[in-house]
């Protein structure tokens, strides 16, 4: 069993990680609205293809944090119930995560 000052430290990284991952997935949304609002009232010159790509790899690389915070959390409070739990939503984001990347492996960059 996990002794308690453990169980607490895991819990600390578990929410840890589970704020970067919202954060990194927020900061990538509000960017790349920002962008397509520049392209489309400024005309910068973004390409949507990049807006894309750079949006897809901040929400893979945040639901790859949160796989880490449901492992750790995992560990933290480990019965069968859990690891089953834990393995189905690591399962889910693997497979989202795998068709992210193809997404974004599609686009090119000018």
């Amino acid at each position: 069993m996990v002794s308690e000052l453990a169980a607490v430290i895991l819990g600390i990284f578990v929410q840890f990680f589970e704020i970067v991952s919202a954060v990194l997935i927020v900061f990538g949304g509000l960017r790349a609205a920002l962008e397509i609002l520049l392209v489309e009232a400024f005309r910068k010159p973004y390409s949507y293809e990049h807006i894309r790509k750079k949006f897809t790899n901040k929400i893979f690389f945040g639901l790859e944090l949160l796989i880490v915070a449901d492992v750790l959390e995992t560990l933290r409070k480990p019965s069968l119930e859990e690891l089953f739990l834990v393995g189905a939503i690591v399962v889910i984001r693997s497979y989202l995560g795998y068709f992210l990347s193809k997404e974004a492996e599609e686009y090119q960059f000018d």
